[in-house]
């Protein structure tokens, strides 16, 4: 089944196709490498999606090189150890390109003009039930005076990061606060995480985007790691070996996944089931999204995929 939608009179987006799974685009084998999101399409931060494990060992049958590309806060090979905890295989998988991974290595390497010019104070915004986030190697001074700080370093949106290595729980509201006399102060902010809410067994959870957007609403600079910008994409190309024209990436989210393809210049499967599941009216795992909506949707993230399907199954 194909979806038109246009956004205005004179201009009308790319057709979509609307898929039952996979199989399909597996078999033509088309694509020679994909793209996974993990949370929202692999796994709902708790347990596997239902068919998803299988999916991944049908496609890794048909030849196609797969990596995961997620704006997770943590490093790649603690997202790998993840997967693996949730009864993935990791040997199925190139590896994982994480925003946290990214940030991680261009705060380390300090070769980016932007990166370089940063300093090594920092104020740490991180987790605490989710766990907190090491900075073990990057030379950083964790400080909790905003008059001390150079910059911002956002990996998580429950906790303040403290000198001594531990974390004191704070509230959103609290964190924002901070943020208000960051922004007086004029520095710049690194976020590890661009999400601004992920799915956490059918719930959504808030994410450092959502303290990034506000930051930039005060009048802060914010540099965005991860999806939607190109560099993740870059990346997986260049662990895959392959061209923008060989690859396809999967998610659930428009403004991250899919406009982070479009921007990168490859193909596109918008996964309904993830955070975007309560705007599309599905009730439960499985239900077909309706064809107006998904216009719709894709219309107000200004985010286009080529296909469409209800969950990561064959």
């Amino acid at each position: 089944m194909i979806g038109r939608c246009s956004i205005s009179s004179s201009k009308e987006v790319q057709l979509f196709q609307t898929l039952n799974g996979i199989q399909q685009l597996a078999e033509t084998r088309r694509f020679k490498a994909w793209f996974l999101d993990q949370f929202g399409v692999l796994h709902d931060g708790k347990q596997p999606y239902p068919g998803a494990i299988s999916t991944l060992e049908r496609l890794a049958t048909s030849g196609a090189k797969m990596v995961i590309i997620s704006n997770s806060s943590r490093r790649a090979s603690i997202t790998m150890e993840k997967m693996k905890s949730l009864g993935f295989d990791p040997s199925l998988f190139l590896g994982a390109i994480t925003s946290g991974e990214l940030t991680h290595q261009y705060l380390q390497r300090r070769n980016d003009a932007w990166f370089a010019a940063l300093g090594r104070s920092c104020i740490h915004m991180t987790w605490n039930d989710r766990g907190a986030i090491s900075l073990e190697g990057l030379g950083l001074q964790v400080v909790e005076n905003v008059e001390e700080a150079e910059f911002i370093l956002a990996h998580g949106t429950e906790a303040l990061g403290l000198s001594s290595g531990t974390a004191l729980p704070m509230k959103l509201e609290d964190l924002e606060k901070i943020l208000e006399r960051c922004a007086a102060k004029n520095i710049p902010m690194v976020v590890a995480n661009p999400d601004f809410v992920t799915v956490e067994a059918r719930a959504l959870r808030v994410m450092p985007g959502t303290l990034a957007a506000t930051y930039e609403k005060l009048g802060g600079e914010v540099k965005w790691m991860g999806k939607p910008d190109e560099k993740i994409y870059k990346s997986a190309m260049a662990m895959a070996g392959v061209d923008a024209v060989d690859c396809i990436a999967v998610g659930d989210s428009l403004h991250h996944d899919i406009k982070g393809a479009n921007v990168a210049g490859i193909q596109s499967a918008f996964v309904t089931c993830g955070i975007h599941a309560t705007e599309l009216g599905l009730a439960k795992f499985g239900d077909v999204a309706d064809s107006s909506s998904v216009q719709a949707l894709a219309l107000k993230y200004d985010a286009y995929p080529s296909y469409v399907l209800p969950a990561f199954t064959w």
